[in-house]
């Protein structure tokens, strides 16, 4: 609570950017309760129920105690209109179109408030990604904690019915050299000359993905993710004059966490065990006990089967520039594309790194 005090200290108006997820819904249950904002201004982007991103559902459930709740709606049309700005204000190529639906987030929240907070960290610090799970299970194995280990596979099976997170942690026991191979098959439109050339420095496969502890995890998520997604914000935040706090970075909990045992970050096949337990009676409970991450996010898998992205991806494939860029394999990304399109795939985060690598490869070196 503390450090959500100390980030309200402002002469001008404050809101939150509510995600509907853990972490953003955290910090909007704590200044109703413990704060008394019933003014509180939050915003949300949301979709049509049932595509991929919405969170209306978890948003809603604050309705009856917040009255200032703003909600904007992302489409293929608005990036197609924003691309060009969105490129610009980032300066580097973007994997994902999650900071989009951030960027329009924060468009919404121009005019009502100066400053936002949100939950940015949350999930580096408590563990929030689905693979810490393999990091977990390594690390008990590296205990020799056999037992507990089953356990943990047992309970994680059972809650999530799924086994990625086995999957992941039978990854992690990969040499590096593996690590970063697999990776690579995984990315099959990679050009060869540029794996050969760059493979033996992948920092995710090398380091990112080398930790024997959950808790060494988390340091390396801070050393080599959360810079990245800091940066994604302050770039959207700031492109709308608009300054953002992340509470759950104050460095009190920041290290308050890191030093605890992993078995308080994952705990019966839950992650962020000490966030749900300390907002137990403050969280509506369907969100402290919800499994799945969803956070900002698009259902841009049926945006690019749409004619004008069509447009947009076919033209930028087809391109002499893209074909001699010779990072991509343009055979293998057309085949790809026309199987997304034919609906036997859905490789849309493949789709996007295409095209913002392009467009920002001609806006930033072309030009």
């Amino acid at each position: 609570m503390d450090a959500i005090k100390l980030r309200l200290r402002s002469d001008v108006p404050v809101g939150v950017c509510l995600s509907g997820g853990l972490d953003s819904s955290a910090i909007v249950s704590s200044l109703i309760q413990k704060f008394d904002k019933k003014d509180l201004n939050t915003f949300s982007a949301v979709y049509e129920k049932g595509q991929f991103g919405d969170e209306t559902e978890f948003i809603k459930l604050y309705e009856r105690e917040l009255q200032n709740m703003f909600y904007t709606t992302p489409t293929k049309d608005s990036l197609l209109k924003d691309m060009e700005h969105f490129v610009k204000i980032h300066a580097e190529p973007i994997p994902a179109t999650g900071p989009y639906a951030q960027y329009k987030v924060m468009e919404l929240a121009k005019g009502n408030v100066v400053v936002t907070l949100d939950g940015q960290g949350a999930d580096e610090m408590l563990g929030g990604y689905h693979y810490f799970f393999g990091f977990y299970f390594k690390d008990l194995l590296k205990q020799a904690r056999i037992t507990k280990l089953f356990q943990e596979i047992y309970y994680y099976l059972k809650i999530h019915k799924s086994l990625f997170g086995v999957k992941t942690f039978l990854y992690f026991l990969l040499p590096k050299k593996l690590r970063t191979q697999v990776r690579v098959n995984e990315k099959v439109y990679i050009n060869s000359d540029f794996v050969s050339k760059y493979g033996k420095t992948n920092s995710i496969a090398g380091n990112l993905y080398a930790a024997n502890s959950l808790n060494e995890a988390l340091l390396n998520h801070f050393e080599y993710k959360l810079e990245h997604l800091l940066k994604w914000e302050d770039r959207n935040s700031m492109a709308f004059s608009l300054e953002a706090r992340v509470p759950f970075l104050d460095h009190h909990l920041v290290e308050a966490t890191l030093s605890v045992d992993g078995g308080e970050i994952i705990k019966k096949g839950m992650t962020k065990h000490l966030l749900r337990e300390s907002m137990r009676g403050v969280l509506p409970e369907k969100i402290r006990l919800r499994t799945d991450k969803i956070g900002f996010d698009t259902p841009q898998d049926e945006w690019f089967r749409t004619p004008e992205f069509q447009n947009l991806v076919n033209g930028i494939l087809n391109s002499t520039r893209f074909k001699n860029r010779n990072l991509i394999n343009v055979d293998v990304a057309k085949k790809q594309y026309q199987q997304h399109l034919n609906k036997k795939i859905n490789c849309s985060k493949e789709i996007w790194k295409w095209i913002h690598l392009e467009l920002w490869f001609r806006e930033f070196i072309d030009n």
